[in-house]
């Protein structure tokens, strides 16, 4: 099956296979060639997006967000609901990646060509042990720096020059990092890696301090009510359900 990218919603969503993930990642690794001399442009790193139903609505009313998401190198459905409303619009259906497998699946394929990623977010012992059991799993991996999260304001430009310096293959972001996703978007230029991924509970699974829903669990898409019971405050979100199923007919409806 080839992978595409279509247009959900008026928000890009990318159909990639697991069997085609390798040579998707392997493509994103070449450098783009500059208008001269065939150099590799700096400054122009490839961010990966790992698109929740809420990411996507936020992504239909914030412009900013939105424009992140457009420019994204890839962007993979994360939620079941995403998957069913692309086969119900389109007919198509999206391979859908749990974040925590599909983190694991890039970090394989990035060492069996030992390139190198940084690590960014956090607190600091969770930030340790993620690199302690990142660099057991992937020993030939090289990691090039790290840096915990919930930094001040004035100590981000010695970041992004710690960043820049080390030139990873991959920044790994988890929470901590001030505006999420957007900080990368916002410090793009700045940033000298070739991809970027932020995944907010991401260094709390690798660190063992909250388990990752079940296989068996993610595949019926009831990840989202174990949520819920760890944090009853998430039902609230039966709302913008309902309103993204409200989007899919009146798309169904009225637009082709």
């Amino acid at each position: 099956m080839d992978t595409q990218r279509i247009t959900f919603l008026e928000v890009p969503i990318d159909i990639v296979p697991p069997e085609a993930l390798p040579d998707v990642v392997a493509r994103l690794l070449m450098p783009p060639k500059g208008p001269a001399r065939g150099l590799p442009l700096k400054g122009k790193g490839k961010n990966i997006v790992l698109l929740s139903l809420a990411d996507l609505l936020r992504a239909r009313r914030d412009g900013e967000y939105r424009s992140f998401v457009r420019g994204a190198a890839l962007v993979i459905p994360i939620s079941k609901s995403i998957v069913s409303g692309v086969r119900f619009l389109t007919g198509k259906k999206p391979s859908r990646y749990m974040p925590f497998n599909f983190v694991v699946s890039l970090l394989s394929l990035l060492e069996r060509k030992e390139h190198s990623i940084y690590l960014l977010g956090g607190r600091r012992q969770t930030l340790r042990k993620t690199e302690k059991n990142i660099h057991a799993t992937f020993p030939r991996l090289k990691i090039v720096g790290r840096h915990e999260g919930y930094m001040r304001k004035n100590e981000e430009a010695v970041v992004i020059e710690a960043i820049r310096k080390a030139s990873p293959s991959l920044l790994l972001a988890a929470k901590g990092i001030r505006k999420e996703e957007l900080w990368i978007a916002r410090n793009s230029v700045r940033l000298n890696s070739e991809l970027r991924l932020w995944c907010s509970d991401l260094f709390d699974v690798f660190a063992e301090k909250k388990r990752r829903p079940s296989d068996a669990v993610f595949d019926k898409g009831l990840e989202g009510l174990l949520f819920c019971f760890r944090n009853p405050l998430r039902f609230f979100r039966i709302f913008p359900y309902l309103w993204y199923n409200v989007l899919l007919l009146t798309y169904k409806i009225f637009r082709r």
